[in-house]
């Protein structure tokens, strides 16, 4: 007999960090249990306001309908989910860990042994300029080899200034720089801007324009000087047939896989398959998750055994998140089993 609840629980930032969206001091997200004759099995529902497809007003009203009937099993509830991917994936990644030997050991694997690690990129916020000069030398220390800087919010020079600052001390085989706009970008102006962008021998940037404009992101594709990789431009895109449409129109160079976002692992998967097809790569990043959805994020990222490096280092950030096996060590994200997850949090604050 399965029986299945959730709570919602407030992430708090150590620090306010800067998107080109504006400033994030608190991250809701959502936690759905699942207990079967007294195991029990969690997932985490990341919910982003303001991003995600299934910001709505009846997402709670919906996570509540799934806990009532949590009997119709995992296939039947996913069919009837569609618009609402971070709930699809809080159930994955529920019933994946009520059928394992540990809650917390959904992909068992080299990584999850503590054999073998994820090389990650070091993320940095938008800031002052010396707030971000700070962050950049603080992750060149901490051993990261590649770096991604959120642009946009700052006065275009400055974040070229910033960037050449690397660039005048490690090149591109020493240091992969990636940039995020966030589609901070005008149509009008993208098209110069990656293109003094690539003077800085950068890997990527991501979505340089608001989603939404497919064909002038069919178009920025075709003429960029510089790789551009989707992301929000894959948010809301259900229907496999028009994932298809979406990724033979624009033809990207990457895509960015958020399993929060587009569906959870079967979500990722399909896209992966999508774009594998039309010769574009990919990589996947967390989504501000708690280290519950990160844990899940990067055991199955460890599956696909991708030699990106790829976008997991966001477990640090909070002050309230649980205490896990995953730790960021020399730009790699490492599962070191000797240590303990605290789950006081299933009965102390739930």
């Amino acid at each position: 007999m399965l029986k299945a609840y959730y709570k919602k629980y407030t992430l708090n930032f150590k620090e306010a960090s800067g998107t080109s969206r504006g400033i994030l001091k608190t991250k809701e997200t959502w936690f759905i249990f699942i207990n079967s004759n007294g195991k029990q099995g969690v997932g985490e529902c990341g919910l982003f306001k303001g991003l995600s497809a299934d910001d709505r007003p009846d997402y709670e009203a919906k996570l509540q309908w799934v806990c009532e009937n949590i009997s119709l099993g995992l296939e039947v509830l996913l069919s009837k989910l569609l618009e609402f991917p971070s709930i699809q994936f809080g159930l994955e990644m529920a019933f994946k860990s009520i059928m394992s030997k540990d809650v917390f050991q959904l992909f068992p694997s080299k990584f999850t042994e503590s054999k073998d690690v994820i090389p990650i990129n070091g993320l940095i916020w938008m800031g002052s300029e010396t707030f971000m000069k700070q962050q950049i030398e603080d992750k060149i220390n901490a051993g990261f080899k590649c770096i991604k800087m959120k642009i946009g919010a700052l006065d275009f020079k400055t974040e070229c200034l910033l960037l050449k600052s690397i660039r005048d001390s490690f090149t591109s085989e020493e240091i992969e720089l990636r940039v995020d706009a966030n589609g901070a970008f005008k149509p009008s102006e993208a098209l110069e801007k990656l293109k003094i962008l690539s003077d800085f021998d950068l890997h990527s940037i991501e979505q340089p324009i608001k989603q939404g404009q497919i064909e002038v992101m069919a178009r920025l594709c075709q003429e960029t000087p510089l790789p551009i990789a989707l992301d929000e431009e894959l948010i809301g895109v259900f229907n496999v047939t028009n994932k298809r449409k979406l990724i033979q129109t624009i033809n990207p160079q990457f895509i960015i896989l958020k399993p929060s976002l587009v569906g959870g692992f079967r979500g990722s998967d399909e896209w992966i398959e999508i774009v594998e097809q039309n010769n574009t790569a990919w990589w996947i990043t967390s989504a501000l998750e708690s280290n519950i959805g990160l844990n899940a994020i990067a055991q199955y990222t460890y599956t696909k055994q991708s030699e990106l490096p790829q976008g997991l280092g966001t477990g640090s950030l909070f002050t309230n998140n649980f205490d896990s096996p995953l730790q960021v060590k020399n730009g790699t994200l490492r599962y070191e089993k000797n240590k303990t997850w605290n789950i006081e949090f299933l009965t102390k604050n739930f």
